[in-house]
């Protein structure tokens, strides 16, 4: 998801909103001391004889104690019945740290035992969390005074957020989708019992839609039985991380900042930049960034940055598969880590998505991917629904199976050997005799899949950048649907092979949104105007798998952006259904729409070069 105008300064209303975690002290706080003098697990034991139980509450204490940056008005609940006010400074599950207003440099006097109200703005913790604190019962836990004279006080929840949550509005959530969820698949159950029944009426029409919900229903239901695979914290295998970057001046430090700050042993993991001749000021911010973790490992070198961070810059605009290719070139570890530019790694993010190849036949591993800026405005809310449930459902779904169709560009794993062996094939695909310039993550999957595993690994976790502009969005959109069409031509000759179930699944995946414009026109277009029927069986569908996405972002994530599938729903109907027409007769095009590539620039010469040539006849005429 690189596809977003990069920027260096914007007004507030075109900000980002993206949670801003507090740094440590230690910019590589999360990277293991290659001296030994400190230890990760504190407690827990020595690496070598760490359990995966232990890890596995060590990973989960990492993320329960990440603070981040806010700035909320918090009342506070004295035991002798007063109340003073104070402002947050920063937050975590477990406890924040307020400032306290004092008169004349005077300290506040209380008790220890408190209570605290406060509202989580959405978009200052991670989603899900946005909710109104009441008098939630914490611990005043120390005090200091800054150089500026400001008093700030650390208080600990009694109660974390996460459990308060779910006693006071998770769990209700909860059981309420999960009802839901079985009413509306009973509802779209009985619905398709009615297609049989009059399937010899119109037999294409009514096998569609038993079809089209076979398809949706199926991948809810394997998606329940999915399961990440367990961390083995001793299966530490060699991994080089790969960022190709095209003018990504904004986020590209955080992107290899994330990277390089990885729970893992540090002669195990390498991060190698690419930049693509970017015009903008991005090879300029890694230098910086490279530099900055130098700095930061000087004296005993115990995080050995020189030797585990390299930057190479193309002399001419290649294309990110060039990029690619040169970092897989350049790396000496086993396993290819391929990360986008613009998206950035949970701390234990390598260290999960690693673990499934301890299964010799995997090929390659998907990771999971949020939306960085959720809460920017109402289309990137609904991207988030869409990421929650092409990962979580969809792609679950097919990790079960282990058979991901697509190995997503912000987050993704290849065993190094076999991303070679395909190498030149993948560089130099062409298609209807046109060379394909994007669907480069596809295109891999396919090869990979040809003859190996491919899964999804639910615990590798990565947040990405969507665009906030509609747009930009619809050519990302239509990049997307013309790469899709011509890779699942590509897989129909193959999926036949793999797991029935799941070859069966994929059929059904590619049959129904190329058939679906045609569908929704033959219901809401010919039936009325030649049948005189209003389409009432048709919408009600629709709204119940509407409602399906719904309730199903609500189960996972328990939070308010729930409400947006239903206008995701809506806007795939009215606009991006009809998208997939246009890609039918244009997948063939290898310009990216939404950047200036090599064939963008070569397509806007020949557009300018057309425009000419009708306004010299238009004068020539005249």
């Amino acid at each position: 998801m690189d596809e977003q105008k990069n920027e260096s300064v914007r007004s507030p209303e075109e900000q980002e909103i993206l949670f801003e975690e507090k740094q440590d002290r230690r910019l590589l706080s999360h990277v293991p001391d290659a001296t030994g003098k400190r230890s990760n697990y504190s407690r827990r034991g020595a690496v070598d004889t760490l359990r995966t139980e232990d890890y596995a509450q060590y990973e989960q204490d990492a993320k329960n104690g990440q603070r981040y940056l806010v700035d909320y008005p918090v009342t506070m609940h004295l035991s002798n019945g007063s109340v003073m006010e104070a402002r947050a400074v920063d937050i975590s599950t477990t406890g924040i740290l307020v400032q306290i207003p004092t008169a004349d440099g005077q300290e506040p006097s209380f008790d220890k035992d408190v209570k605290l109200t406060f509202e989580i703005v959405p978009g200052s913790l991670p989603e899900g969390y946005e909710m109104k604190v009441k008098k939630l019962p914490a611990l005043v836990a120390r005090k200091f005074r800054k150089g500026t004279g400001e008093i700030l006080f650390g208080i600990e929840f009694k109660t974390t957020l996460a459990e308060y949550a779910a006693k006071n509005r998770r769990d209700y959530r909860l059981w309420t989708a999960t009802f839901f969820l079985a009413i509306i698949a009973f509802i779209i159950v009985l619905m398709r019992a009615e297609s049989v029944i009059y399937f010899k009426f119109n037999r294409w029409l009514y096998l569609y839609s038993i079809i089209a919900a076979m398809f949706l229903l199926t991948r809810y239901l394997f998606a329940t039985f999915y399961r990440p695979v367990r961390i083995d914290p001793n299966y530490t295998p060699g991994v080089s991380i790969i960022i190709p970057c095209f003018e990504e001046e904004e986020w590209i430090q955080r992107t290899v900042h994330s990277c390089i700050n990885q729970d893992y042993p540090v002669d195990k993991l390498e991060v190698i930049v690419v930049d693509d001749c970017s015009k903008d000021r991005s090879a300029e911010r890694v230098e910086e960034i490279i530099a900055k973790l130098k700095e930061a490992d000087t004296g005993d070198h115990a995080y050995r940055v020189a030797e585990r961070i390299r930057f190479f810059r193309q002399s001419a605009n290649l294309g990110k598969r060039d990029a690619m290719a040169r970092g897989a070139r350049e790396a000496k570890h086993e396993l290819l880590v391929f990360v986008d530019s613009d998206s950035f790694l949970d701390p234990f993010a390598v260290r999960n998505i690693v673990q499934p190849f301890k299964d010799k036949e995997m090929g390659g591993v998907s990771g999971r991917t949020d939306v960085a800026n959720t809460y920017t405005n109402a289309l990137t809310k609904m991207q988030a629904v869409r990421y929650s449930i092409a990962f979580r459902v969809m792609k679950a779904a097919e990790g079960y199976f282990d058979a991901a169709t697509c190995l997503s560009g912000p987050l993704s794993c290849y065993r190094r050997d076999l991303v070679l062996k395909y190498m030149d094939s993948w560089l130099n695909q062409r298609f209807l005799g046109q060379k394909a310039t994007f669907g480069d993550d596809r295109s891999m999957t396919n090869f990979i899949l040809r003859h190996n595993r491919t899964t999804y690994q639910d615990s590798a976790v990565c947040m990405t950048i969507v665009p906030r502009s509609y747009k930009v969005f619809l050519r990302q959109q239509m990049r997307w649907k013309r790469s899709w069409l011509r890779e699942s031509l590509i897989a129909s000759r193959f999926m036949w092979k793999k797991e029935p179930f799941m070859a069966l699944s994929f059929y059904m995946g590619v049959l129904v949104p190329i058939a679906a414009p045609v569908i929704v026109l033959y219901n809401l277009i010919y039936v009325p105007i030649m049948h005189r029927v209003f389409p009432t069986s048709f919408i009600v569908g629709m709204l119940m798998m509407s409602l399906l996405m719904s309730m199903a972002q609500l189960f996972i994530r328990r939070s308010t952006t729930w409400i947006y599938a239903l206008w995701f729903c809506l806007y795939y109907e009215a606009v991006l259904l009809w998208q997939m027409p246009v890609a039918w007769v244009t997948f063939w095009k290898t310009t990216w729409g939404t950047r200036m590539t090599a064939a963008d620039v070569e397509e806007l010469k020949r557009k300018q070069e057309k425009d000419a040539a009708k306004k010299m006849k238009a004068v020539e005429a005249g």
